[in-house]
């Protein structure tokens, strides 16, 4: 880290945004993890922000921005401009203070997001292909209106909400001697990081990007890496993180490390299972950090922040499906046989009597180059597991079987 100037924002601003969110925020559980902590070979603590109301930490400087508005402010009503968590966080709670809020959207945004943000009473426009397009027409339209922005990331007044976050991680485990966040726009990580380095100056804390979004990682590392259009982790998927936050990232923040999508979906799986919890893309990186870069963290005392649970449906369920893939709980097996009546049948007693459970078959004769008296079976089925498989495909081939696991 460099020696700097004081940061734009301090502890005393955290404080005061503290006890403008008390009994209005969740002060959300930080609880050990024993069973991701044996996985990654450090102690691990999970702050559950996906259990706020909105299902999101943006709720925490949504809430402080609106709280300081001055009255003329309040009365013209507020704009933000957030592909989902920044928009139901400024939706819920302008809803609650009584206050007109319009949510500029683009058109891509997940329908989860979009149809949450409306229940909250908000005015959502969708326009725009990409986040750059909705952001000019927001900007446009508060000029027009006379509306007040609530900028998602860059804003000092966002910042100081979301460092609250670390407040709270530190006062519930002080044992914590390393913090792992998601970066996007930056106001996580720098507001955590001012309340972090004020409580405990030597505490290492590292940022997390996804591959196809390396912004503030080529920022740091003085790197060229390119973008991608989409990621799995839509939330932290910004190209251009904010003016405010990034100074503070290069200040306050020790690393910044990058993960992949497949490691971003495995983490996303491993909470599902292990602690049962549903977490979004940006939400999973923490942990995704620790599986891929896990020499960084052994025997430290990790706080990972799971920052939003709000995720589509069908892609938690394509994940699910495709994470039993990968781990050789749900495979697809060829097994060649003779074209003689009740071969089916005893290939699905085989697979019944080792234990397989069929999801699908096919029974192809003529769309396959096998000779005219034998037919192929393909076969989706439910194991226990590679090992599972293993001896699957040994007891088929010992009782002739010509068998093949379909990757």
């Amino acid at each position: 880290m460099q020696p700097l100037t004081p940061p734009p924002i301090t502890v005393q601003d955290i404080l005061a945004a503290a006890d403008r969110l008390r009994g209005h925020v969740l002060e959300t559980p930080c609880v050990p993890s024993r069973t991701l902590s044996a996985i990654t070979g450090c102690d691990v603590y999970l702050k559950f922000e996906n259990l706020q109301f909105t299902a999101s930490f943006k709720e925490r400087g949504a809430l402080n921005k609106l709280a300081q508005l001055s009255d003329d402010e309040k009365a013209r009503g507020v704009l933000a401009v957030s592909a989902g968590n920044h928009a139901q966080g400024v939706a819920y709670h302008a809803q609650r203070l009584g206050l007109p809020a319009t949510i500029v959207m683009p058109r891509f945004a997940p329908a989860v997001k979009v149809d949450n943000t409306r229940r909250f009473g908000a005015n959502v426009v969708l326009e725009g292909d990409t986040f750059d397009q909705a952001r000019a027409h927001g900007l446009q339209l508060a000029k027009d209106r006379g509306l007040t922005v609530v900028h998602p990331y860059d804003d000092l007044a966002i910042a100081a909400g979301q460092g609250t976050l670390g407040l709270e991680m530190l006062q519930q485990q002080p044992d914590i001697d390393t913090l792992v966040v998601s970066i996007g726009g930056g106001g996580l990580i720098g507001g955590i990081a001012v309340a972090a380095r004020a409580v405990r100056p030597h505490m290492r804390i590292v940022g997390v990007q996804t591959e196809r979004f390396p912004a503030v990682f080529n920022a740091k590392k003085g790197e060229q890496r390119g973008f991608a259009q989409t990621t799995i982790a839509d939330g932290i998927g910004v190209s251009s993180p904010g003016a405010l936050t990034v100074p503070l990232i290069h200040q306050l923040v020790d690393d910044v490390v990058l993960v992949s999508e497949d490691t971003i979906e495995q983490a996303i799986l491993m909470l599902l299972e292990i602690e049962k919890t549903v977490v979004e893309g940006a939400g999973a990186v923490g942990l995704a950090a620790l599986l891929a870069h896990r020499e960084h963290f052994i025997g430290r005392k990790v706080g990972l922040v799971l920052s939003g649970g709000n995720i589509e449906p069908l892609l938690l369920a394509e994940i699910i499906h495709r994470g039993m893939v990968k781990s050789g709980r749900l495979v697809r097996l060829r097994i060649n046989v003779r074209d003689v009546p009740g071969t089916l049948a005893t290939v699905a007693q085989m697979l019944s009597e080792l234990g397989a459970n069929i999801e699908e078959v096919q029974h192809n004769r003529a769309f396959s180059s096998l000779p005219v008296e034998r037919a192929q079976i393909e076969v989706v089925v439910q194991t226990r597991g590679d090992a599972h498989v293993d001896t699957i495909l040994a007891t088929m081939t010992e009782r002739g079987f010509e068998i093949q696991r379909v990757r």
